[in-house]
């Protein structure tokens, strides 16, 4: 059965999880506004290392695909994000995994998504639990997810509003890394699991089982 190819774009993957690594690549936003290609440098922050781990519990025969857009902070892009997303496209990544989330509708941004989801690629992506909508999360067709605190490792909840879709553990192990960025990360690989298991499943298949699986349905209830 071939491997699941997953797409992680964030700060890139270092440490035993690079073992995991089918191709990398970063994206750098140049001064004029365009954006370059680089090989990938060794993940400064921590962020894509702790998200890696995360997805390879989910499916630990899968091939990850960094895309590196994240190194000196967690600050990037609307296009760098969209390259990054065309170059999944390339490399045919089935499930890619963006645990951030951008104030600004953007339309480089906003058509990249449509073009892997036309491909019939996965999207998964972070949103917070409350607020305003982010990007790529709010377009149509990608997967919501956050953080919840109720969910254990392994848990998911199908939180269904017009915030998220589900969420899942907010710790990555013994890391610092933690939020919504982390249950994102869960979700994607539960998401993993399902696909690596069922190979040809469609968004919808997997939205379905998802929401079967899940531990706990509506959002977290705060007391006063």
């Amino acid at each position: 059965m071939p491997r699941l190819l997953l797409g992680l774009i964030d700060s890139g993957i270092a440490g035993p999880q690079s073992a995991s690594v089918a191709a990398s690549r970063c994206f750098v936003a140049a001064d004029d506004g365009e954006v370059r290609q680089a090989d990938a440098a060794p993940d400064q922050l921590g962020h894509g290392t702790a998200l890696a781990a995360i997805l390879l519990q989910g499916a630990p025969d899968g091939r990850l695909l960094n895309a590196q857009v994240f190194r000196h902070t967690l600050v990037c892009g609307a296009a760098q994000v969209a390259a990054a997303l065309d170059w999944l496209i390339q490399r045919r990544a089935q499930l890619v995994n963006m645990s951030f989330g951008l104030r600004e509708d953007r339309p480089s941004l906003r058509n990249a998504c449509e073009r892997a989801l036309a491909q019939g690629m996965i999207l998964v992506a972070a949103t917070p639990a409350r607020g305003e909508p982010v990007f790529p999360a709010a377009y149509a067709g990608v997967i919501r997810a956050t953080g919840d605190a109720r969910c254990a490792p392994g848990e998911l909840s199908f939180l269904d509003t017009g915030q998220a879709d589900f969420g899942g553990h907010v710790r990555a192990g013994a890391s610092t890394v933690a939020g919504a960025s982390v249950g994102c990360a869960h979700v994607t690989a539960r998401a993993a699991g399902f696909l690596g298991g069922n190979p040809g499943s469609s968004a919808a298949q997997l939205r379905a089982w998802l929401a079967a699986q899940a531990s706990y349905r509506g959002p977290e209830r705060r007391l006063c």
